[in-house]
Formats: C-alpha cells, sequence, structure tokens
C-alpha cells in the first residue's frame, strides 16, 4: 500500500479544467403515470470504432436539493476523454422531510434507497440502448458526491434483488459494475462489500467531515439517543476494508477538510479521476492512499496521524 503527500498547491493551482463547449442531449430515463426522470448524455464529439464505457452521476444536496446540472463539467471532461457520461436527476426523497437527528431514520434509509433504484434505472435504460450510443455494457461506473456517493455505494453493494423498488425493470442477473468513484460518501455496512462483489473504487474525503464521516461515525454526528441515529462506514473505512480484501482501492484524504471537498475532485483536477478510469479498464490493481494538507487544522488530530 503506498502512501502519497501532496501538497495543497499542486491541486488548487494551474489544475483547473479548460472550459469547452460541450453539447450534451437530455433523455428520458424512467417515466411511469407519476414520475419523469431525465438525464444528460454527454457523448465524445468524435467517437471511434470501439465502443464506449459509461460513467453515470449522480449529484450531492443531502437527498433534499441540486440537481444534475453541477455534473456537466465533470461529464463533459470525461466525453473530451473518450468516455459516454450522464448525469442523473433522481428522487429527492428528504425534500420537505426532517433529514436531521430528531427525523425518522425509515425515511433516511428511503432516501438512500430510492437515489440506489434510480442508478439502476438509468443503467437498465442504457443497457437497453446500448448499441445506439455504442456503449460498451460491461464497462458502466457509477459516480457520486455526498448523497450522491452514498447512492452509488449502496447502488454498487446493495442486494439488487432485495432492495429493488421497481420490479418492472430488472438488471441482468449476471451484471456489475465495473468500477466506482465516491466524494464524501458512505455505506451503512461494510460487510455489504464482499469478496464476490468487489470492485475497483476511487474515493475521496475531508478528514473532518461532520455531514458524512470520513471513517465510521453516526451521520451527522448524531447522538446515540436520536430518532435518526445511524451509523455509517466512510471513506477511510472503505478503504481499508477493501485493502482487507486485497481490492483495487484509492483514497484522497483532505486532511482537516469537511464536507466541503465533497465534489473536489468532480470540479478540479478531473484528471485524477480520468486516470483512475483508464487504469481500471487496462486491469491495473492498485492501493494508494493519497494525503493532501488544507492547512485546515484538524478537530481529531490523534484519530488519524497520518493528518498531524
Amino acid at each position: 500500500m503506498r502512501k502519497t503527500l501532496l501538497l495543497l498547491a499542486f491541486l488548487l493551482t494551474g489544475m483547473l479544467p479548460a472550459t469547452f463547449a460541450q453539447k450534451f442531449t437530455t433523455l428520458t430515463y424512467y417515466q411511469d403515470d407519476t414520475l419523469k426522470l431525465e438525464l444528460d448524455l454527454f457523448l465524445p464529439q468524435k467517437p471511434g470504432k470501439e465502443k464506449l464505457p459509461l460513467v453515470l452521476f449522480e449529484h450531492g444536496g443531502g437527498f433534499s436539493a441540486g440537481d444534475r446540472t453541477s455534473g456537466h463539467s465533470f461529464c463533459a471532461y470525461l466525453a473530451q476523454h473518450g468516455y459516454a457520461a450522464a448525469t442523473l436527476t433522481y428522487t429527492l426523497y428528504m425534500k420537505g422531510r426532517n433529514y436531521g437527528c430528531d427525523g425518522k431514520l425509515p425515511e433516511k434509509i428511503r432516501a438512500f434507497q430510492y437515489a440506489a433504484n434510480q442508478f439502476w434505472l438509468a443503467t437498465g435504460f442504457f443497457l437497453q440502448h446500448a448499441q445506439k450510443y455504442n456503449l460498451d455494457a460491461t464497462k458502466i461506473f457509477l459516480a457520486g458526491s455526498s448523497a450522491g456517493a452514498e447512492a452509488a455505494l449502496h447502488a454498487a453493494f446493495w442486494d439488487y434483488k432485495l432492495m429493488n423498488l421497481y420490479p418492472n425493470t430488472t438488471l441482468p442477473a449476471n451484471f456489475s459494475y465495473k468500477g466506482l468513484i465516491s466524494g464524501a460518501g458512505a455505506l451503512m455496512d461494510l460487510n455489504l462489500i464482499t469478496p464476490a462483489n468487489q470492485l475497483p473504487v476511487l474515493l475521496f474525503h475531508g478528514s473532518t467531515d461532520t455531514v458524512v464521516p470520513y471513517a465510521t461515525a453516526p451521520h451527522h454526528n448524531c447522538p446515540t439517543n436520536a430518532s435518526n441515529w445511524l451509523l455509517l462506514a466512510g471513506s477511510y473505512s472503505i478503504y481499508q476494508h477493501l485493502v482487507q480484501l486485497n481490492g483495487s482501492t484509492r483514497l484522497v484524504t483532505y486532511c482537516g477538510g469537511g464536507h466541503e471537498y465533497s465534489a473536489e475532485l468532480f470540479q478540479k483536477n478531473q484528471q485524477v479521476l480520468v486516470d483512475f478510469l483508464n487504469d481500471v479498464l487496462a486491469g491495473r490493481k492498485s492501493q494508494e492512499h493519497t494525503i493532501v494538507a488544507t492547512g485546515k487544522p484538524g478537530t481529531r488530530p490523534t484519530a488519524f496521524p497520518f493528518c498531524e
């Protein structure tokens, strides 16, 4: 396992993506009598003969805010580097509901479930239309920031048959995602990741995040007597678990950083994410922890000595 120390200046100075005029197509990926879900699909302007890998992205916002346009920059960058990429609208289940510590735990879990299911719906849509968009159905990645990262992680590792809310739309029995990118995401249970279903995962997270835990802690730092108490395993715990399983994983830790880093690599230094995707497609395995100094003081320095 390799650890790398990077200066903040390296990530923030001269590393912003160039601005390109990138066209996209808005598509309806699911519709019934009460719900219409759309996505914006970005494709390379000059596609080659080979079928394209696909990245599906969901934005953050606590399952109550945000919209798919926040993924435009990331998806456009991917399209400029030979990927198909789609940023999704999904059900903001917690809008108008109490997501705080005195809310209702079943509603919090339901929010995760809707967002994960709609990753599955979008996946099914593209499997059905893979030929139309020249997609490689064996090379579909998930990506998300904050709530979107939580959705991506659960879409990748939940039992699909058990958690599927849309029985009229199903994925192939042998389907699996190619890899995953998580910005400040977390899982309800590390045991969801097994030797049989593990896949390459890139994670990035602020070490002092009080919204989504960096390691393992209650969501929103809720006290143990809270009605909405939920223990979550964050990026550091997921990384360690995958290393123990001898999986392929990378973690970028922003020492002293909070939840403001949940979209950091989707907005800046996007080439890091493209490099990860390229390595996965090339079959290159890694276990790498990159430590970034932010200049912000850590509130729990003894918990993570590498951030002192």
